[in-house]
């Protein structure tokens, strides 16, 4: 069974694979945003619906709500007819504007940068906490979307299907430096390569290190 040790190195060696096959260190978030609070908006909206969604969606909401104030004053019907086709608009609308009220009351409409005030607003977990924190304030950040749960465990550098433990295990074996982008760069390759349900195995630059990889 691989220790830690070794196991830390193989993240290193996926790290430098997955850095030379999308070597664009800009870009990698593909939501569409100007600005922190337009990133933490669409990172809401991309709950359970695709990034290319959300970005058709977001440029009529914020011209209608482009800043906390505006979204705070905002009457939740009207939002959930503007995020509608996001899927579960209810909910979706309800956070925005209440996210939005405790951002003005609590920070005077600016996005905090700790863990703890990000995750105290309404609708921010973990995830969107963690890209908030990477993208915005160049923290060290683990986003365990679908994709990087997929692909990590895939290669067997998380054992787990629950969001929470896979970002403590990867956090254990990537460079705090680049975890960020290392999520970003997973999320690419999971939607050009390492797709669900049609991985392109002999096209992959990390089949030497996976552990499902089809034969070449």
């Amino acid at each position: 069974m691989e220790n830690a040790s070794a196991r830390k190195q193989r993240a290193m060696r996926i790290t430098t694979l997955l850095e030379e096959a999308y070597p664009e260190s800009a870009g990698l978030c593909s939501l569409h945003a100007q600005n922190d609070f337009e990133l933490l908006v669409a990172a809401r909206l991309s709950a359970q619906c695709t990034d290319a969604r959300v970005n058709l969606v977001t440029p009529a909401l914020f011209a209608r709500y482009p800043n906390p104030q505006a979204f705070a004053e905002a009457d939740v019907t009207e939002v959930e007819q503007l995020v509608r086709t996001c899927g579960f608009h209810h909910t979706k609308a309800k956070d925005l504007v209440a996210m939005s009220q405790q951002l003005c009351a609590r920070h005077t409409g600016t996005i905090p940068e700790s863990m703890e005030a990000l995750t105290a607003l309404q609708g921010v977990g973990r995830k969107i906490a963690n890209l908030i924190r990477g993208d915005v304030f160049g923290l060290p950040a683990v986003v365990a979307d679908t994709h990087v749960i997929r692909i990590t465990n895939l290669l067997g550098l998380a054992e787990s299907r629950t969001p929470a433990n896979v970002e403590a295990q990867l956090r254990k074996l990537l460079n705090p430096a680049t975890s960020n982008d290392f999520c970003h760069r997973c999320v690419l390759h999971g939607r050009a390569v390492c797709v669900a349900r049609r991985p392109q195995c002999a096209a992959c630059v990390l089949c030497n290190e996976c552990m499902f990889a089809s034969p070449r």
